[in-house]
C-alpha cells in the first residue's frame, strides 16, 4: 500500500461525503431509488446518536473508499462482535489495494474491543465482491436466510398486540 494512503476515523464534517459514498454504493447495487437519508440524517444517526461508526480510506488525500459498522452480540460465542453495513471503495479506485485495507481495519477493530467475530451481508450476484471477501478468508452462511423488517410492515409488528 502507498505511503499516501491512510484510513481515518469520521467526523461529523464527513456527513456528506459519507452520504455520497452511500449513494455511490446504492447506484452501484442498483438500489439508488431505496436511499431516502438525506445528509442531516446521516449527521444525526452517526456522530450524535452514534448508531454506527465509519472509516474513511483516502488516497493522496481524496477520498477513495469508506467502511460503515457497528457492534452487535453474539449470544453463542458470548461476546460482542461488529456488523459491517457497507464497504465501498470507487470503481476506478478498486483493484489497488484499499477494500483489503478497510476490511482489514475492521477486523483490527473487531479483534481490539474484545469481538468474537466481523459479520455482513453481500449481494448474490455481486460475483467480484463475493471473489474478494472469500479471498480473504471470509465464508458465506448457507443455513441462514435474512430477513427484514421496513416501513409498513416494521409499524405494524411494532403495534401487535402481545396475546395475539
Amino acid at each position: 500500500m502507498a505511503s499516501d494512503f491512510l484510513i481515518r476515523k469520521a467526523t461529523e464534517e464527513d456527513s456528506a461525503l459519507i452520504l455520497f459514498f452511500i449513494r455511490s454504493l446504492a447506484e452501484y447495487e442498483k438500489m439508488l431509488s431505496e436511499v431516502t437519508a438525506s445528509k442531516e440524517d446521516i449527521r444525526r444517526s452517526l456522530f450524535e446518536e452514534k448508531g454506527a461508526e465509519v472509516l474513511i480510506a483516502q488516497w493522496q488525500d481524496k477520498p477513495v473508499g469508506f467502511a460503515l459498522f457497528f457492534e452487535n452480540y453474539s449470544t453463542f460465542l458470548g461476546k460482542k462482535g461488529i456488523h459491517l453495513e457497507d464497504l465501498f471503495v470507487l470503481p476506478d479506485m478498486r483493484g489497488k489495494g484499499f477494500g483489503k485495507a478497510l476490511l482489514q481495519a475492521v477486523a483490527k477493530e473487531t479483534v481490539s474491543r474484545g469481538g468474537g467475530r466481523l459479520e455482513w451481508a453481500c449481494l448474490n450476484w455481486n460475483a467480484p465482491s463475493i471473489a474478494f471477501y472469500r479471498s480473504m478468508g471470509a465464508t458465506p452462511l448457507s443455513d441462514w436466510t435474512t430477513f427484514r423488517l421496513t416501513g409498513e410492515s416494521l409499524e405494524a409488528v411494532s403495534k401487535l398486540n402481545h396475546t395475539s
